[in-house]
This record gives C-alpha cells, structure tokens and sequence, in this order.
C-alpha cells in the first residue's frame, strides 16, 4: 500500500497572469505560465539571441584558447565522457564540433562495470595509450581527483566540462568550466553536460574567429542542437529559460527534418515521428534507449550511433540499442517484484528514507529503480547492487533519487562527514546522486542517513502530492490546447499542464488487457460536455464518478486526430 496522495493547485501570482493576459495570452496558458514563474512574454522566447553569452560561463574563455592552440598544433585530443545519455551527447557534441574545426579528436567511455565513474587513474592508463596530449572531460571530472592528478604526472592536461557539484576538494585540472562552481557567473546552474559542452565550442567558435582562422568556417554549431535537446531533457535536469531555449531550439531542428543520421535511427527504433517531436520522446522513447547501452553494455555504442553520418551504421547501432532496452525493461521489471517483497517484509511507512540492497541486482539498473520507489513512496530512496569494477571486491554501489526539499547530494556530504571513510566516493544533484561503500558498512549507513532524513524532512514533504492546475473549463479543451501542449518544452521544473475536474463515467472497455477506454462527461449547470479518454494501467474498473487529473492529448489513429484526455490519477468523486 502506497502512502495516500492529496490533489493541490499550483500557486500563482495573479499579477503575472494578468501580464500574459494582457500580452496576448489566453487566459487557460496566462495562469499555466504563471504557475511556471514566467512573468513576461519576455520568458517564453525560444530564439537563441536569448541565451546568455559564453563569456559568463567560468573559464569558457580559457578553455577555448587552448582548444584553439590544440588545433593549430595539431594536438591528439581525447574525450572522457560518462556513460548516461547526458554524457553520451556531451560526448558525440564535442567529437562533432571539434573535427569540424579541424581537431585531432576522438573519445573514450568508461566500462561502468570494470572502472566505475569519472575520470579515474585506471581510465587515465588506458587513455594514455593512445598518446593523447589533452583530455576533455564531459560530464564528468570535478570529483576526479586522482585522476586527474595522474594525467598530471603523465604530462597530460585535462580540461573538465561538467556539471555536477563541486566536492570539498577540487582537482587540479588545467582548465574547469562548470556553472556550478564558485564564483561563475553563468545564470543557468541547471545546464546539462551536453549544454556546458556546446558552451565550450560557442567560445572556440569565437576565438578562432578572432584569430581569423578558417577551419570550421561554414560549420553550423546550431546543427547540433538536437544532440543538446536530447541530452538535456534525458537527464532530467531543471528546465529553466537557457535549457527551455536549447531544447525548443533542437525540437524545431527535429520537426524540420534537421536531425542527425543516429537520433532519425532511435526515431524510427522507437516507432516514434521525428517530425511530431516532443519532449515526451526525447524522454521517455528515446532517452531511454540510448540510456540502455550504459546500463547493460557500453555506452561506446551509443556514442558511435550519435557520431555516425552512415545510414545504415546508424540504424544498426539502433537496432541494438533497443534490444538492449528490452532487455532493461525485463530486468528492471524482475528488481521491481524483488523490491516490493522486501518492502512487504518491513513496509516504509513510518520511515523517512528507503534504503534497499540484493547481491543479484544489476548495478547499471538501480537508479531506475530507485527512481521507482521514490515516485511510488514518495521518500529518498537509494538502491545498491554489487560493485563489479576492477579491485572493488566488497563493496556495493548505491544510485540515490530524492523528492523536493532534501538535497541528496549535500545529505550523503553530511553523512560523509558523521561518518568518516564509509564512502568510497559519492556525488551528484539534489535530485539524483550516487556512492560506494563496503557491504559490512550498509546497516550503518541506513542509520545515518535516515538521521538525517528525520532532521530534514517534514511530515508535509513526506506528504505525496499531485499539483494541477486547477479546472478547465469544457470550452477550453481543444484540439488548438492539445497541440499548444504537445509541443511545448515540458519536464523537470516545468511540468505539462494537468488539470482537476469531476466526470461521470458514461462508458468505460478494456483494451490492450490492461487499459480503459473512457467515454466521460462534465455536467455545467443544464450544460453537458463528453470527452473520450484513456487510462493506462489500471487494476480496476472506474465507479460511476470520479475525481479525475488529467491531461489534452492529441489522439491519432488511422490517418485521423481527436481530443482525449489522459487520465494520471482517479479517485472516487
């Protein structure tokens, strides 16, 4: 049983809404932009002239001018990238733009399984036979210490792009360029690896203009955006007014037929039409896939698919990243049931935290399945498997996800410091965040972390609640919103539009063995409106009224397109 959940309206300020109103807006998008923290028209331009400049991004500059120097020389470079599908991207990014501008560049991804995270001493080793004289880090490198500490030793200058939090120590690197660190100016501190990479060749594009140099001249670094757009928005990082710009940017590229021969193959892998691209896609259909080659395999074969100009090298890597997302899908499924026979055994309840652990876990899959039991439970939630890399005989490694209000990343620095040396190494977000410890020290860490859980957190941040925004009127749902929706620039911070309203059940079938089909109506005074819907999932059938939240879906089938809406939560009316 799963911790009640309460339906709440998302404050806004009614003086934004009445701007918008007065801007242009209808009322139903003034009151859902305003609920956003959008207070101008202002906010919601998509157009690159309303980035910020690269010359706010921390050391930008710097980085640019020895990238230019490496090009000129005709330096080996090397990328270091991660191997999620923010670093997969950051990573296919900077092996684009670099060769465009004439550099010597190829990459190199970490084996999650056989050398963790990061660039360590062991990832620096294998690097170094391929004589590089420059390593980029992309999303990834600012708690690489030691290895970048033996790059030094090795003669090799490592420039870090990342956007992760800093830890205590920063590593002595010849360049950092990340918005997160101490003193940077940059505006956006939710940028994606992917973002802060294309940031980097926004600044190498202006210094070798400034040296009037010809490599790269009729490359266009916008062509790159619909690699930024995936990255971004598959990393679940906040959509604030920089990252809403770089992902409407790489949509539009997307829906026009711009797109790279590897991110058409996923397209097609997943059924989906590029040229109807959505957020929801790049989330959910697509992200996911590239995700599956880090989590089971590695990731190089994303990599290789996202840098692939060959059609038909394309659609194999493809065709093999969805196998592996199947297979993902299997497993995950398998660690789900196992998850929930634990949880039967000691229910979570009364804890502040969730904390879980089996030897046969797979441990390129337990974030999404802490993932799971934070959005089922509603707690910071950490699940660890067996670490399987090289000398790391028992210990275990842990992938956290958290709910709004406690800072995981900055409560495994508190329980790091109450406990000196559990941790092997840990970092990330307030969101998401990842560490390594002996099997003997788990029980523990449990304990120390749920301290802190219970010094933080509340019992109403422990409450899970559903935000909407509000009622929407019969009259307001068209397929002219639905559309507006579909396309918008959705996600983390920025949540699509959901609203709350009461409906008689007029009809109601299965299909697909686990989905309703809905016929429901709103009663308006004399007036009645009913609306075709659908509800994914459901154990049970619905009772004759409801309370439902819901959101406009556009409903295409065969060749024809009609308003649904899609039903996320229901309770008796």
């Amino acid at each position: 049983m799963t911790p009640p959940l309460a339906i709440a309206i998302r404050q806004r300020a009614a003086a934004d809404a009445s701007h918008l109103v007065a801007a242009g807006l209808t009322p139903v998008l003034a009151r859902i932009y305003a609920a956003r923290g959008v207070q101008s028209i202002a906010d919601m331009q998509t157009a690159l002239a309303g980035l910020p400049p690269p010359d706010l991004l921390l050391h930008a500059g710097r980085a640019a001018v020895r990238l230019a120097d490496a090009i000129e020389r005709r330096e080996r470079i090397l990328i270091v990238a991660d191997y999620d599908a923010d670093g997969a991207t950051a990573c296919a990014v900077g092996v684009r733009g670099l060769r465009a501008y004439g550099a010597d560049v190829d990459f190199i991804v970490p084996n999650r399984f056989e050398y963790g995270y990061g660039l360590t001493p062991e990832i620096v080793t294998l690097a170094a036979l391929r004589q590089p004289r420059l390593l980029i880090t992309v999303d990834n490198g600012i708690a690489s210490v030691e290895g970048i500490a033996e790059a030094n030793r090795r003669g090799i200058e490592v420039l870090v792009t990342d956007h992760h939090l800093p830890g205590d120590e920063l590593p002595a690197a010849f360049c950092i360029v990340n918005p997160n660190q101490v003193g940077c100016p940059f505006p956006s501190k939710h940028i994606a690896g992917v973002g802060v990479m294309f940031y980097v060749l926004l600044a190498l594009r202006a210094e070798l203009r400034r040296r009037n140099r010809q490599e790269g001249a009729g490359f266009k670094l916008a062509s790159l955006l619909d690699l930024v757009a995936l990255g971004t928005v598959a990393d679940v990082v906040r959509l604030d007014a920089t990252n809403r710009i770089l992902v409407a940017q790489g949509l539009a590229r997307m829906r026009g037929g711009a797109l790279h021969a590897g991110l058409r193959a996923l397209f097609a892998a997943a059924g989906r039409d590029p040229a109807r691209a959505t957020t929801y896609d790049l989330g959910f259909m697509i992200g996911p896939r590239l995700n599956a080659a880090g989590r089971l395999a590695d990731m190089a074969l994303g990599i290789r698919c996202l840098i692939s100009d060959d059609a038909a090298e394309a659609q194999h890597c493809a065709a093999e990243l969805d196998r592996l997302n199947r297979e993902r899908r299997d497993r995950e499924a398998g660690m789900t049931d196992d998850a929930q026979a634990l949880l039967d055994l000691s229910p979570p309840a009364d804890a502040h935290t969730i904390t879980l652990f089996r030897s046969d876990w797979h441990p390129g899959i337990v974030g999404i399945l802490a993932s799971r039991l934070k959005e089922r439970w509603h707690r910071p939630a950490i699940a660890f498997a067996r670490s399987t890399e090289q000398g790391r005989t028992g210990e275990i490694k842990g992938s956290g996800r958290s709910i709004a209000g406690f800072h995981l990343r900055d409560a495994l620095d508190l329980v790091s410091k109450r406990e000196p040396g559990m941790f092997s190494r840990f970092g990330g977000h307030a969101m998401a965040a990842g560490l390594t410890l002996c099997e003997a020290d788990l029980d523990r860490f449990i304990r120390a972390f749920e301290l802190v859980a219970r010094e933080w957190l509340t019992a109403a941040q422990l409450q899970r609640v559903l935000e909407t925004d509000g009622s929407l009127a019969p009259a307001d749902a068209s397929m002219e919103l639905a559309e507006s929706f579909r396309t918008g620039v959705w996600g983390q911070g920025f949540p699509p539009p959901a609203f709350d309203d009461a409906f008689a059940v007029i009809d109601q079938r299965w299909v697909g063995g686990k989905h309703l089909r809905l016929r429901l109506e709103r009663e308006l005074g004399t007036a009645r409106a009913r609306f075709d819907a659908i509800a994914f999932n459901q154990a049970t059938v619905l009772p004759g009224r409801v309370r439902a939240v819901y959101r406009l879906d556009v409903n295409e089938y065969q060749g024809a397109q009609s308003l649904q809406l899609m039903i996320d939560h229901w309770e008796p009316a």
